[in-house]
């Protein structure tokens, strides 16, 4: 709150106080004894402290208000990082893919053969046909070999 603002609500404060206490006195209640100064100095104490809880209540609203906007900062960054962290899973997923593809073709029984490579969380997929066991084996080893594999679950069927 600005110093002006601060001071027109005490002046203004003060002044509905005043007048209160004056309002009191001219109707000359008979069971307050005090005087119309004495009254106006009760009034205005009585306004000065609801002025007080007033700024504790302001005080207190601002401060959870900043606690509120630390809690959802912090929601925010965690959920930035597991968005972050899903996509570089995606794209070392990916990489794990080419790599196996790669090792696949540099093999002459496998390179000629469609061999679906899918990989999750490191986990290989090796679906379609190899030409026999032996080859079929070697898959699962090139496929095991490549760096972030985590298994490979070999599902291609022998054809002659």
């Amino acid at each position: 709150m600005t110093t002006v603002t601060s001071k027109l609500l005490k002046t203004s404060l003060i002044a509905g106080a005043a007048a209160t206490a004056l309002m009191l006195g001219a109707c000359s209640k008979t069971d307050d004894q005090r005087s119309v100064g004495q009254q106006v100095d009760s009034a205005i104490t009585s306004a000065e402290r609801q002025g007080e809880v007033a700024k504790t209540e302001i005080k207190e609203s601002i401060a959870e208000a900043r606690e509120a906007t630390g809690s959802a900062t912090t929601d925010l960054k965690a959920r930035a990082a597991n968005a972050a962290d899903a996509v570089t899973d995606k794209v070392q997923d990916a990489a794990i893919t080419a790599s196996v593809n790669a090792e696949l073709a540099k093999d002459p029984d496998l390179s000629a053969l469609k061999i679906n490579v899918d990989t999750v969380n490191g986990r290989v997929s090796l679906q379609g046909a190899a030409p026999d066991a032996k080859a079929r084996e070697r898959a699962t080893r090139l496929a095991s070999a490549v760096k972030g594999v985590i298994k490979v679950q070999n599902q291609l069927e022998v054809r002659s």
